[in-house]
């Protein structure tokens, strides 16, 4: 990678005009305005936000086993780096180091950046992409990944006691529904955040 490096920051996942089409994560230069959104699949998405929002699942996911696997051996990610941009298609390597050694492995982006998070290490990308990706974003980027339909989940949810939210977000955990169970959790921060009941010693521990 060029000496050019360009810090960048972990915005959020949003969802775009046709969500059927994936997710968009934003990532933004640290010192700058410029954003790269990145199209990215539903599991990728589901991966990365689950731990934007410190979100533990009962079980491990596929890549907290893989931060398991190598914290176990002695492996570390050192930094993250979207070295290419081809085709529409962003490249990522990872820089590993196993406790003698640097070894860098190729990566999708989405992968790198669901790792780079359970890691803690810094993602970079170049000049040369940030040219060619970066936009200047005005809209706030929110942190969901599951769309709602047609406002149909969002009214159904707003209808719901504390109480029914409660068992609802237990009943997705254990179904491993991460998705519903964020959409629940929500509900549940935007009543507390609004003052309609205190709630804040009630939640389940997830």
């Amino acid at each position: 990678m060029s000496s050019n490096k360009i810090r960048l920051n972990i915005l959020g996942i949003s969802y775009g005009e046709n969500p059927t089409r994936g997710y968009v994560l934003v990532v933004g230069e640290r010192q700058g305005e410029r954003r790269i959104p990145i199209v990215i699949g539903a599991m990728e998405a589901q991966a990365i936000a689950l731990q934007l929002e410190r979100f533990v699942p009962p079980r491990p996911l596929t890549h907290d086993l893989f931060f398991q696997f190598s914290k176990a051996f002695g492996i570390e990610i050192l930094e993250v780096n979207i070295v290419k941009l081809e085709g529409g298609v962003f490249y990522s390597e990872l820089l590993c180091y196993n406790g003698e050694k640097e070894i860098v492995l190729e990566s999708r982006t989405s992968d790198a950046i669901a790792l780079a998070l359970r890691f803690r290490c810094p993602v970079f990308t170049t000049e040369e992409i940030m040219e060619k990706a970066g936009v200047v974003l005005d809209d706030h980027v929110e942190i969901k990944y599951t769309p709602p339909k047609d406002g149909e989940e969002d009214k159904l949810l707003t209808n719901k006691t504390f109480d029914e939210l409660k068992n609802l977000l237990l009943e997705a955990i254990d179904n491993e529904d991460y998705e519903k169970a964020s959409q629940i959790r929500d509900e549940i921060k935007q009543r507390e955040i609004l003052g309609k009941t205190d709630i804040s010693l009630s939640l389940p521990d997830v």
